[in-house]
């Protein structure tokens, strides 16, 4: 076995899912990643934990949405509310076979599916959790990168002192303080936020590995202003390209693309949340450059901030309530800055300390 998959469920397991005797651990993700999900079973074992492994061909998602019936879209599988609120743990391994596998499927059912389950994800929310995206070929021809590089790039980005990362993302909300107003400009941005009363959360390995953001969730009604993202915006495989939107008292006013707007404008309009900013972050990953179309990777890039349409952080104290938690990147390295009550943190891509 390679060294780094050891190296990476011992992360994942004693540092991110923080795992202790007796505790109920569901080890969840594709058939693809079974290396990496026995590794981490092993060891939840030897911590004492109770692990349930749960891995599943990638197909089976598009077999549901090609024959489910309306009863089956709308089944809410109750014995998965009950084993969620006994479980202490979720650790989640992406592994796409196929980026693209859901591309053709009716983005409403998609939506509606999403709804029906989302009590059960408010619940798995309340608990530990972590997120990893186990290298496959898929996942590296979409960074244009061989599997070698990708691997490379992926275990990299992970193994590593998160006491480190953890330590200059203190500095980071140290200098935005206990600001009200955050301000987002570029040549073709000017946004604005309130932000008061409301909390920056820390993000070093406990929730997404790799880790490597600051965030929040904005006062609701205050977003102000327009931006153009600089990447494409994936939801389930689906590229949407060229995404600008203006925002009025807090909602979306209009939404444009160059590649799946009609897409775009459905996410939007999914629920009555989902028209609205659920989250500010900021990426602190400097180790991380490159776009890779994985937002897992792509929203801790070092010098660039992300705002996501929908769901809030209760734990930001943030109340806006979707299906929806869509994250979208904006590339500030080549121009652009971050305010925090008209004084610059990051200009350039670089923060300010």
């Amino acid at each position: 076995m390679d060294e780094r998959i050891k190296k990476s469920a011992e992360i994942l397991v004693n540092h991110s899912a923080r795992v202790k005797k007796g505790e109920l651990v569901q080890i969840m993700g594709s058939t693809l990643t079974e290396p990496l999900a026995l590794e981490i079973y092993k060891q939840v074992l030897q911590k004492g934990g109770q692990p349930i492994l749960r891995l599943a061909p990638e197909k089976a998602g598009k077999i549901f949405y090609d024959y489910a019936k309306k009863h089956q879209l709308d089944y809410y599988p109750k014995h998965e509310e009950e084993l969620s609120k006994k479980t202490a743990a979720f650790i989640y391994l992406g592994g796409d076979e196929n980026t693209r596998h859901l591309s053709n499927v009716n983005p409403d059912k998609m939506s509606h599916r999403m709804k029906i389950m989302n009590p059960i994800r408010d619940i798995r929310l309340t608990k530990k959790w972590v997120i990893f995206e186990y290298p496959t070929n898929a996942l590296a021809q979409e960074a244009d990168m061989s599997l070698d590089e990708f691997e490379d790039f992926v275990y990299g980005a992970v193994i590593q002192d998160w006491s480190k990362q953890k330590n200059f993302q203190e500095k980071v909300i140290k200098r935005i303080g206990k600001s009200k107003v955050m301000h987002v400009k570029s040549p073709d941005t000017d946004i604005t936020m309130n932000v008061d009363g409301r909390k920056w959360m820390l993000s070093y390995g406990r929730f997404n590995m790799p880790s490597g953001e600051v965030f929040t969730s904005p006062i609701e009604s205050s977003v102000e202003g327009y931006i153009k993202y600089d990447f494409p915006g994936i939801y389930s495989g689906k590229e949407v390209t060229g995404i600008e939107l203006e925002f009025e008292n807090g909602k979306v006013k209009k939404a444009t693309a160059t590649k799946n707007e009609s897409l775009l404008k459905k996410l939007i309009a999914m629920d009555k949340g989902s028209d609205k900013l659920g989250e500010l972050g900021i990426g602190t990953n400097f180790g991380i450059q490159k776009f890779v179309k994985n937002i897992l990777f792509d929203e801790k890039i070092g010098g660039t901030c992300h705002l996501a349409l929908g769901d809030s952080f209760k734990d930001a104290k943030g109340t806006n309530k979707s299906a929806l938690h869509w994250d979208m990147i904006k590339d500030l390295r080549k121009g652009g800055f971050i305010k925090a009550d008209n004084k610059i943190i990051q200009k350039n891509g670089k923060f300010i300390f």
